[in-house]
């Protein structure tokens, strides 16, 4: 039916927008360094003010880590929707954004302790990345079941290539724990990201 639909609405001329939100778990010792890509991801997004190009970029670099550290998955889900209305898309997009902010989830004690003790923060064996994206046309790769290596992977070079084809018309990217220091249980991965499926 939905295939009627989408044929009905490219006749009338309305504009496709795929909106899909991808979470990876890595896990491991490998998961912790990918932190400071995240965060120099997420400082020059507030230093593009908007600009769709240099949070492309970022995307990139996140999607590059991603890719580097595949050992290191344990488990991923996808979702997402096609909308003919850009109205709704950026509704969706917001709706996509409140829930991946609001799991930042994590626990890091840097409380008092001997002062003459040599700082140690603790390192996470828990990484969640969370990627918000919508942009125009058919994405065969990212609207398929990602919850398995092979697609994953796929989705996310596909990620990549539509930087450089400049279809993007949103871009966000979240990650729990949010910082160095924090640590992410495996019981939060557990009650804050059930959709999760092992890889």
């Amino acid at each position: 039916m939905s295939g009627m639909g989408d044929r009905f609405n490219q006749f009338i001329g309305k504009t496709r927008f795929m909106v899909c939100r991808i979470l990876v778990h890595l896990s491991g010792a490998d998961a912790a360094p990918l932190l400071g890509v995240l965060n120099q991801s997420a400082r020059n997004a507030v230093d593009a003010d908007g600009s769709m190009r240099e949070l492309g970029e970022g995307l990139v670099d996140v999607c590059q880590g991603l890719l580097e550290r595949s050992s290191s998955w344990q488990s991923a889900a996808n979702e997402g929707d096609v909308i003919w209305d850009e109205g709704e898309a950026g509704d969706y997009v917001t709706e996509l954004f409140t829930d991946s902010a609001q799991r930042y989830l994590s626990s890091g004690d840097l409380g008092e302790g001997d002062p003459q003790a040599p700082l140690t923060l603790p390192v996470t064996r828990n990484l969640i990345v969370m990627i918000v994206i919508a942009c125009e046309g058919e994405v065969p790769e990212l609207e398929t079941d990602l919850a398995e290596i092979n697609a994953l992977e796929t989705a996310l070079k596909t990620l990549i290539n539509l930087h450089y084809q400049d279809r993007y018309r949103a871009i966000q990217v979240h990650f729990s724990p949010a910082q160095l220091g924090d640590e992410l249980t495996d019981e939060q991965v557990l009650l804050n990201f059930p959709e999760l499926i092992p890889l």
